[in-house]
């Protein structure tokens, strides 16, 4: 395979594509409605190859077992102001007719050791090729900003430090992420302030 990494990758590259249009398509939809959208903005990747390689020997993965065992090669992830937006993002893939939600892990109730905090959603998507339906697997991972700001911090230390941090790095990275889960939670206590001058911001910028 090693040697048809462009046409092993193809149909993830095309997913992340499709998701990306679809996913962001629910936000302009909540617009469209002038009702408060629960989600704040969209992005999405194909895991390098380098990456893929890394956590294959990681995790003990073979390669001709990649399409089955590793959920993340395609990545999608759907940013949220507040935190029970994170709650209604769920629901709304759950509810959706073209993927299957296949697995959920719950790192906001059940945070990592790190810190970490997110909810990821495993889901089998079809793409259509000239070759016929393939479906892959893809994660998708719903996060408020302030997770989201920790946890790109977090993972560009991860590679500097290769996952042994020095011990103050991983207490300070700890009180970051209470930090940052706090500024989420007095966020959340004024989310009707907020949302209130968020209509009247736009109210303002549609009538000049």
């Amino acid at each position: 395979m090693l040697e048809h990494w462009d046409d092993f990758l193809a149909p993830y590259k095309q997913a992340v594509e499709e998701l990306k249009v679809k996913l962001k398509g629910m936000r302009t939809q909540f617009e469209r409605e002038h009702v408060h959208s629960p989600i704040e903005f969209v992005t999405g990747r194909v895991k390098p190859i380098v990456s893929i390689l890394d956590k294959a020997a990681d995790r003990n993965i073979p390669l001709d077992k990649l399409e089955t065992e590793m959920q993340d090669i395609a990545g999608l992830r759907m940013m949220c102001q507040f935190v029970d937006d994170i709650k209604k993002v769920v629901e709304l893939l759950r509810k959706r007719n073209d993927f299957e939600v296949i697995e959920e892990r719950n790192y906001i109730s059940q945070k990592k050791a790190s810190g970490y905090r997110s909810y990821h959603v495993v889901i089998r998507y079809p793409v259509q090729t000239i070759n016929g339906e393939k479906k892959i697997l893809a994660e998708i991972q719903i996060r408020t900003l302030s997770m989201n700001f920790w946890a790109t911090i977090e993972h560009s230390l991860n590679y500097k430090y290769k996952g042994d941090f020095p011990e103050d790095i991983r207490v300070r990275l700890q009180r970051a992420a209470e930090a940052a889960f706090s500024l989420d939670e007095e966020m959340s206590k004024i989310r009707l302030e907020i949302q209130e001058a968020q209509r009247i911001f736009s109210r303002k910028k549609e009538n000049r």
